[in-house]
């Protein structure tokens, strides 16, 4: 479990970051702060794996805090302010985000903390998509390969076919790559469910898919 806390001066924009929290299995709020103060106290009192840090706060603004912390969690910054974002990333943050902040963005930005941060042996087994309007769970062993077609994603699973709004590009950053392997521009894999190795496609499910001029010489570390 992902231990969160909200540095927020605003009520309402912790509000609306709890409830994104609570949408989400892999996380659980620990505390909520108004200030860098109560933040710090918070911080060395228990365990926390991830700050959603508002930037321009009193006292101590966001960035000005982290500097201070010899070891800080892991941060995603908050703000209603575009121009705070160049200097956020000269900090080892996750990501930006900017008020006000919609659950789609708010579950990118925990889909890239969970790769970066999680380790192997507490590593995510399945991912959230978005289909139809609706977050649906999908375990990834349940994943059998991914096909593009323009700006959506079809994921073809044991259980169905879903559809989401993703760029191939995307997902291929959000599923380990330990265990899905792209074999064209086009075509995404789960390496575990690889039947046959041609020289110019593969089979997952009885189905074969082309392999792409520029991504044969991946598969040779099968």
């Amino acid at each position: 479990m992902i231990r969160c806390v909200i540095v927020e001066d605003e009520p309402l924009a912790q509000q609306i970051i709890a409830e994104h929290i609570e949408k989400i299995p892999e996380l659980t709020l620990i505390g909520k702060c108004g200030n860098a103060v109560d933040a710090f106290e918070l911080i060395h009192r228990e365990q926390v794996d991830l700050l959603l840090l508002d930037i321009q706060m009193p006292v101590m603004n966001g960035m000005d805090f982290i500097r201070t912390l010899k070891s800080p969690p892991a941060v995603i910054f908050t703000t209603a302010f575009p121009e705070y974002a160049a200097s956020s990333y000269e900090l080892p943050a996750v990501d930006y985000l900017l008020k006000p902040i919609t659950f789609d963005r708010f579950l990118i930005s925990i889909q890239r903390f969970l790769k970066l941060y999680v380790q192997p042996e507490t590593e995510r087994i399945h991912t959230f998509f978005k289909v139809n309007g609706r977050f649906i769970k999908l375990e990834h062993t349940d994943i059998l390969y991914a096909q593009s077609i323009k700006d959506y994603i079809i994921l073809y699973t044991m259980n169905g076919n879903f559809m989401t709004h993703m760029t191939m590009k995307h997902l291929d950053e959000l599923l380990p790559s330990k265990e899905f392997l792209r074999i064209h521009r086009s075509f995404l894999v789960n390496v575990a469910r690889i039947t046959l190795i041609g020289k110019r496609e593969i089979e997952v499910a009885d189905q074969k898919l082309p392999i792409g001029k520029n991504y044969r010489n991946l598969l040779n570390i099968l």
